[in-house]
């Protein structure tokens, strides 16, 4: 008891001195919390939509896949005779039955022929109006669809775009362009995550979405009073027989659940991945905090241990300030991880994802790891500078007051943290060394790991000589101030290590992706370069075909030289060495493919490939199935029948574009596949007349106009298109690595805060003999930005290594070119001056509002 009397007072004592450590665990804990609560509150409300949608029992295609696309690579949905219905009628149990016809591969537009589509992924979805959607949903204004010429939509798409009743829109699909007006506006009785949703009449769905009448993609059964959803589909399988997939309101929902549920887990834990990030900076911050505190408090622990405290007992009087500590911090991370949440429901919800906090889910898990979490990391991070603690002896309490410097790291720490440091970087050049990419990536985070580890255990070795040089480059213009702040920094060479080890942990992440990311794009616009001989490559950014109608119109375009459709779909192939190999893809071109794109080949010659009935496949499938130039394959083609193709070309594996693509014509194609069946044009690619191409540029865009859906990019616009999703991509990323930099922020500020409370009477000596408070402000400040410079410095060379080893693994996926963004990293070591000057602000603020007098008496 008297333990904890003694651990609450200190606690108490020094409440402002743990407010940032507090702080770094409640940032740290909130964002568990919050992505627990954000992903639970998404997996709630898509089971609620989900299970709300469902009927009894749904009928449907056997092609028809769980979940995800509903969508042939014709355009067109699979379907089931409308004479289904009636069998299904016939089954015991069944109260009702009603088919539907619905599609994603849409695309609706406005009258200013603007898509309509979310912007948030979620899926475009065109169907049939019907009772079971009129179980879900309520007509909030006009009414509902009847005749060619009306469409209903939902009412979030309808706010969203400022839409109402009588305005038109145009549904464009593989079959066409249909328009017609809006007849009226329903919305979900349970919350609609993000999917725009319309609705035809039943006849004119059929007509739009599939082309013919007398078909449905699935059927909604009713159960009767009294018949469970199992029996109702043993009873509707008896009726049917095989050939359809039936499943319950239950099996459909989980189905459902699948095709979100990896975006979810991937957000899930990706964010996570960033907490953790977060925790172990904070971990730093942790540990500075109680070993400045236990360092002012010797001669207090003196006094204790002389009047009779043990060892064991000091130490855990500081293990159970640590305890209070992650309690409070997480006890009130937890509180924020649910407002986090919320405003992460918020931020969806401006991006297109509606989410309803009437839906917000905090399962009992998430506090309880939030508490466990903070806890267990605070309590951990303590128990070093607590056994410090313990270590103090009666002796001490007779010393004068005041806290010496730790001016010696110790040979063990240097001589661990280059052994590990060294494995690290023999780690990192055997990934760099790998002849696979698999191979290679485990060395590169075993790399990472240790190198970090490494870092991290002899930073204190480095602070000496680098705060040294840093000192010498930029503090020494400024006098004997400048020469104090690089003491003052070089004092405590553990505690510098310390604190610009939390600041390198987030900024070496930021130099390896920059590195990563760049190179990327370097890489594919070189192969670009490289590769691609056509002019302009028309496409849909979502993966959406394009239909019959916007090929023609590409083809009829005035200025173009040559056109050629890319369609992609699936095969099994049986090869020489007598083994199958399902669901692989082939690449169906025109001819002039060999023209427009430049593939490497190691064998033959591509425009063999484009030969009736021949075809090429890459150089790791030929060596994998003992495949050479005349070997015979027989593809077996989705939705068609089975050729024997002559191998006529081997291509390179590698390159960024089309990597291990197998190639046959369109023509060999279509001899094999019914033209019902034939997959749509994935993309083409159009060439301009010589001297022609910017007004066969421009033309070309004019002849897309009525399909707005579909981009037309020269090389250059492609180059900046993919440039802009990397570096969206390195955006949200570098936004969730914030927070680890926002926690290492806060340990400068406490390391900074707390140096100036131990040397109050330094300072005070100060200003007696002269220092005026502006050059002590500044002499802090200086302080701060050389220990920020530091923590730059061994981030990014840290990072420059990591990304140059990663850039090596892409090198086997086709990525060749390293380029690293000096810029970038220039602009992050300069910001990280401007973080120093920021930590410094309020430590440097209060040091120059001391009292000379009362800061001298200090003891």
């Amino acid at each position: 008891m008297t333990v904890l009397k003694t651990s609450m007072r200190n606690f108490l004592a020094h409440k402002g001195r743990m407010a940032l450590s507090a702080v770094a665990v409640l940032l740290s804990v909130a964002f568990v919390c919050g992505t627990l609560v954000f992903t639970d509150t998404m997996g709630t409300t898509f089971d609620k939509l989900f299970a709300a949608t469902s009927s009894d029992v749904t009928v449907s295609s056997k092609d028809a896949s769980e979940g995800g696309e509903t969508t042939a690579r014709n355009g067109r949905p699979p379907v089931i005779p409308a004479s289904v219905v009636d069998e299904v009628k016939r089954a015991d149990g069944v109260r009702a039955a009603e088919g539907a016809v619905f599609s994603t591969a849409v695309t609706v537009v406005d009258g200013d022929r603007d898509s309509l589509s979310p912007t948030n992924g979620g899926p475009t979805i065109v169907g049939s109006w019907n009772s079971n959607d009129a179980r879900t949903m309520d007509i909030t204004s006009g009414a509902a669809p009847k005749g060619a010429g009306q469409v209903m939509l939902d009412a979030d798409t309808a706010e969203k775009h400022d839409l109402g009743v009588g305005d038109e829109l145009s549904v464009i699909t593989a079959l066409g362009t249909h328009t017609a007006k809006i007849s009226g506006v329903a919305d979900f009785t349970v919350t609609n995550p993000g999917a725009a949703i319309f609705f035809l009449d039943t006849p004119t769905a059929q007509k739009v979405l599939v082309g013919e009448t007398g078909v449905y993609t699935d059927v909604s059964v009713t159960a009767a009073e009294g018949v469970s959803d199992d029996q109702l589909k043993q009873n509707v399988l008896a009726e049917l027989g095989g050939g359809y997939r039936v499943l319950t309101a239950e099996e459909a929902a989980e189905a459902n659940q699948k095709g979100v549920e990896g975006f979810m887990n991937v957000m899930k834990y990706a964010m996570l991945g960033f907490a953790g990030i977060a925790f172990l900076v904070g971990i730093f911050l942790i540990i500075n905090t109680f070993s400045m505190l236990v360092a002012q408090r010797t001669r207090e622990i003196g006094l204790m241990r002389a009047i009779g405290s043990s060892r064991r007992q000091v130490n855990r009087s500081v293990l159970i300030e640590a305890l209070l500590l992650g309690v409070v911090g997480s006890v009130l991370g937890v509180a924020a991880g649910v407002g986090l949440a919320v405003g992460l429901m918020k931020l969806m919800g401006a991006v297109g994802m509606e989410l309803s906090t009437s839906d917000l889910t905090v399962a009992w898990t998430t506090p309880a790891l939030g508490l466990l979490l903070g806890v267990v990391v605070t309590v951990l991070a303590a128990y070093l500078p607590a056994r410090r603690a313990g270590k103090i002896s009666p002796m001490a309490a007779l010393r004068d007051a005041g806290t010496p410097a730790d001016g010696r790291t110790g040979w063990v720490r240097a001589v661990t943290g280059l052994v590990l440091t060294g494995g690290g970087a023999a780690a990192l050049y055997l990934a760099g060394a790998a002849d696979k990419a698999t191979d290679g990536s485990m060395w590169l985070g075993l790399g990472i790991v240790l190198t970090l580890i490494g870092f991290v255990v002899v930073g204190p070795v480095l602070a000496s000589g680098v705060v040294r040089v840093l000192g010498a480059v930029l503090l020494r213009a400024f006098g004997p101030v400048g020469r104090m702040a690089e003491r003052n920094a070089l004092r405590n060479p553990r505690r510098t290590g310390a604190t610009g080890a939390a600041l390198m942990i987030g900024l070496a992440l930021v130099a390896c992706l920059s590195v990563v990311g760049s190179s990327m794009v370097a890489s594919a616009t070189e192969e670009l370069d490289k590769v691609v001989g056509t002019d302009f490559i028309v496409q849909d950014d979502n993966g959406q075909r394009l239909s019959p109608e916007a090929v023609a119109a590409v083809k009829a375009t005035d200025g173009l030289d040559r056109v050629t459709e890319y369609k992609w779909t699936e095969a099994g192939f049986t090869t020489p060495d007598g083994k199958t190999s399902d669901d692989t893809a082939i690449t169906a071109v025109d001819p002039t493919y060999a023209v427009d794109m430049r593939i490497e080949t190691v064998e033959g010659k591509l425009a063999d490939a484009f030969r009736p009935d021949s075809m090429s496949v890459h150089e790791d499938f030929a060596k994998a199935h003992d495949i050479t130039l005349g070997s015979t394959v027989d593809v077996a083609f989705e939705g068609g029948r089975t050729g024997t193709l002559t191998v006529r070309a081997v291509t390179s594996s590698e390159g960024a574009i089309d990597a291990g693509a197998m190639y046959t014509s369109i023509d060999t194609l279509g001899r094999y596949v019914p033209a019902e069946k034939m997959p749509l044009t994935l993309m083409v690619l159009a060439s301009a007349q010589d001297g022609q191409k910017d007004a066969a540029y421009a033309a070309l865009k004019q002849s897309m106009d009525g399909f707005p859906h579909f981009e037309v990019r020269d090389q250059t616009d492609y180059k900046e298109a993919l440039k802009d999703q990397i570096g969206q991509l390195l955006n949200m990323i570098y936004g969730l690595l914030a927070l680890a930099i926002v926690v290492a922020i806060l340990g400068v500020v406490n390391t900074l805060a707390l140096s100036v409370v131990e040397r109050t009477r330094e300072i005070g000596l100060m200003r007696a003999i002269g220092l005026s408070r502006r050059q002590l402000r500044r002499m802090i400040r200086m302080e701060s930005v050389v220990i920020a410079l530091f923590g730059a410095l061994l981030g990014l060379g840290l990072g420059l290594g990591w990304g140059a080893t990663a850039q090596q693994l892409l090198a086997l996926e086709g990525l060749k070119v390293l380029d690293i963004p000096w810029p970038t990293i220039a602009g992050v070591f300069v910001g990280s001056a401007f973080v120093g000057l920021f930590a410094a602000l309020v430590p440097a603020f209060r040091a120059g509002r001391m009292n000379v007098l009362n800061a001298i008496a200090t003891e």
